[in-house]
């Protein structure tokens, strides 16, 4: 063989063999390594990052950290408490008369016509960098009135060559709240707050006006509403702003913490308002503009987001309290440091679980929740019922937290529907007891058991642990689905069951005047892996009191329309706390949200003028024993009443690796970036650790294509040594 071929041989060779020393499935930039950048992913891509449209849990991932309302919740006390954020201080609320004259704090709520909230900013904080801000020599802004041919090579954000930013003042408050009333965005929340604060919902009225004659004479034109007076939101001065609010409504105070009330500088709004901008994606709703301690520098929802530190970010520090246990758990080792920690937040997206929870077993992700599949994988149950990790999860030091989220998951009963409902006199109860009848028979604990692993607290009635007026122990038992027995609360038996619905009128599942026997209609979107298992369970539930379930799944739309029209009869539904107050979980059931009536928030549209009366005096006023006692008798109303078959209030499990300090679970303050801090170092090593190559079977692999190669290319040289031997 000649010295050419032999030397190709051995190229090929040695090229097989480069990188199998190395960690081949890392899946981020070789760049990346050992920086201080948090792992994370995300499964479902957000929709809205504006502040006035965004209301989901996946997108408050994002824009809790970028934007600040001017209160925040202590990230470690519990009860979740209220502290502020770019506020001087937590407003105290003031009253007035109809005639605008300050009343004491302790007025009757009857007497209160407005309340006043006047908000004090910090001095000094100011925007992240950003085009909107920035000006030429002149002071003019550079990007404001961009041209056809300027905008047609701006692709991306990034693409805008110069960016300033300047100080949050009152104003951009102010401006913030007028947008929840932009005719060209869809607030969700301005019904409910046109209620409250004064003069909005002749505001909204005017800007429609105001967004029509624009459209007329200049298609296209930014609707300046700094214009645009409202009297529920004023500027007092560069620091301070007022918002004055119709009654009394203490809770007003928690949506002062949710970015809905975060601040939009008029210079955002204008730069994104310009004409062929939305058609590149360059939005609020893509690019995002906030004081927060991080900005989104990369937006691919399909596939990658990043959050990088705002280099202006505000000086805050992070907490010294918390509750007792915190201490022991390292929470207060960096007491009084300065925040954020972590320079970069990386999320990619996973559609499945299964690469997510793989990655998290590598070291890829730094936390992971825990799915029903993994869940044996991770958690052991002992026989005292406490879930600690198995010894494979703590051979890797991670470590689990849990907590009862303030959430509510119970199936509804139409209260429209002519045999599960209740506004008929004529038949309201029987159909009392044939709910109860129900409620009885389906087992939440075992449903917990078998389809949470565990990862959940049967409900006594609409509010979860961790919320005011939640009572633990025996005086907090549903007494209509429950006994007191040997300290802990046991279900009624199936008997109890079966006589309720006897009396109903239907002894064994059979109408007692024609024998006919009893049809419950079931609509749900549940679909894909698991949900045959749960619709076999739940059938075999009624079946124990001889009630036959007839499943109609539907998708999410025709669902929903359903329930605004009061088409189903009885439905799976749930709900995550807005903000930690009894009156955001009690509101659920009062007849002023009635689903088919009002639009609200009452799916099951239930209606008790009792109910109604003690809700309007619980709304207005402050914790304490006189609300205890108010609270008590809405929840022992509903649980005679039954419009709900009260399910569980759901366990958050949360895995994290040893490398992530001062994370602590919570389902009310999303904000909580800033406060987690990663270990690059231990992360490292550990992730060399877990993902060495097994280099056997791949030299084996490579061994067999090295020799497969050298029988190429000696039967090649073969050829080539025939073909120069024949004669010519």
């Amino acid at each position: 063989m000649s010295r050419s071929f032999h030397a190709l041989f051995l190229t090929l060779l040695a090229l097989l063999l480069t990188g199998c020393g190395e960690t081949w499935n890392n899946p981020y930039p070789v760049a990346e390594s050992g920086k201080n950048i948090l792992y994370t992913a995300f499964i479902d891509r957000p929709k809205h990052l504006d502040p006035v449209q965004s209301y989901s849990e996946d997108e408050i991932t994002f824009t809790a950290q970028i934007y600040e309302p001017p209160l925040q919740y202590h990230y470690l006390k519990r009860p979740y408490t209220l502290i502020p954020a770019t506020a001087e201080a937590v407003p105290q609320p003031r009253y007035l008369d109809a005639q605008g004259k300050e009343l004491p704090a302790n007025s009757p709520a009857a007497q209160i016509a407005f309340t006043d909230y006047v908000i004090a900013i910090k001095p000094g904080i100011r925007y992240q960098p950003h085009a909107a801000f920035a000006r030429n020599p002149a002071a003019g802004y550079l990007y404001h009135d961009l041209s056809t041919e300027q905008l047609s090579h701006i692709t991306t954000m990034a693409d805008f060559a110069v960016r300033d930013t300047r100080e949050l003042v009152a104003e951009d408050y102010v401006y913030g709240i007028k947008r929840l009333a932009h005719p060209h965005l869809h607030s969700p929340i301005l019904g409910l707050m046109s209620g409250y604060i004064v003069g909005l919902s002749d505001f909204a009225k005017d800007l429609q006006k105001s967004a029509l004659v624009i459209r007329q004479t200049q298609r296209d034109a930014w609707l300046d509403l700094r214009k645009h007076p409202l009297d529920g939101a004023e500027v007092i001065d560069r620091y301070h702003y007022r918002i004055r609010i119709k009654g009394k409504y203490p809770q007003f105070l928690y949506w002062l913490a949710m970015p809905f009330f975060s601040p939009m500088p008029w210079e955002a709004d204008k730069f994104y308002s310009q004409p062929g901008m939305a058609e590149k994606n360059l939005t609020l709703d893509w690019y995002p503009v906030g004081t927060g301690p991080y900005m989104l520098t990369e937006n691919d929802p399909n596939a990658r987001m990043v959050l990088q530190r705002n280099p202006n970010f505000h000086e805050e520090r992070y907490p010294c309290e918390g509750e007792p246990e915190d201490k022991k758990a390292g929470l207060l080792n960096d007491c009084g440091k300065r925040l954020p920690f972590i320079d970069q937040v990386v999320f990619t997206r996973e559609k499945e679980q299964i690469p997510y929870w793989n990655k998290f077993l590598q070291g890829y992700y730094d936390a992971s929740g825990i799915s029903s599949d993994a869940f044996d994988q991770a958690v052991q149950v002992t026989g005292g019922g406490q879930a600690t990790l198995t010894d494979a999860m703590q051979a890797q030091g991670i470590t689990l937290s849990t907590s009862v989220a303030t959430s509510t998951f119970y199936m509804g009963f139409n209260w429209l529907d002519p045999l599960v409902g209740g506004s008929n006199p004529a038949t309201a109860e029987r159909a009392r007891k044939l709910r109860q009848a129900i409620s009885i028979a389906i087992n939440q604990e075992e449903f917990i058991s078998i389809f949470q692993n565990g990862r959940g607290v049967a409900a006594q009635g609409p509010i979860p642990p961790g919320i005011f007026g939640y009572r633990e122990g025996a005086e907090g038992i549903n007494h209509t689905m429950y006994d007191w027995v040997a300290g802990q609360a046991r279900r009624k038996p199936i008997a109890e069951a079966k006589r309720l619905l006897a009396e109903a009128g239907w002894p064994n599942g059979r109408d007692a005047a024609t024998g006919a026997p009893l049809v419950i209609y079931l609509d749900t979107t549940v679909t894909g892996v698991g949900s045959k298992a749960r619709m076999d369970w739940l059938n075999k539930q009624l079946s124990q009191i001889n009630v036959q379930l007839v499943v109609r799944n539907t998708d999410y739309n025709r669902f929903q329309e359903k329930i605004r029209k009061g088409a189903a009869q009885l439905f799976y539904f749930g709900w995550n706390a807005d903000y930690p107050d009894p009156e955001n979980f009690l509101f659920l059931l009062s007849s002023q949200q009635s689903a088919v009536l009002h639009d609200g928030s009452n799916a099951v549209n239930y209606s008790n003028p009792a109910y109604d009366a003690l809700f309007a005096q619980m709304q207005t006023m402050d914790d304490g024993p006189q609300r205890q006692v108010l609270i008590d008798q809405m929840v022992e109303q509903l649980r005679k009443d039954a419009p709900w078959i009260w399910g569980f209030h759901p366990k958050d499990y949360s895995l994290q690796h040893a490398w992530l300090k001062n994370r602590k679970p919570g389902k009310v303050g999303n904000n909580t970036l800033k406060y987690q801090r990663v270990d690059a170092g231990l992360r490292a090593i550990k992730r060399a650790e877990w993902n060495q190559p097994a280099p056997w079977p791949m030299m084996l692999v490579l061994l067999g294509g090295a020799a497969v190669l050298w029988l190429v290319i000696r039967a090649y040289w073969q050829r080539e040594q025939q073909a120069g031997a024949e004669p010519g």
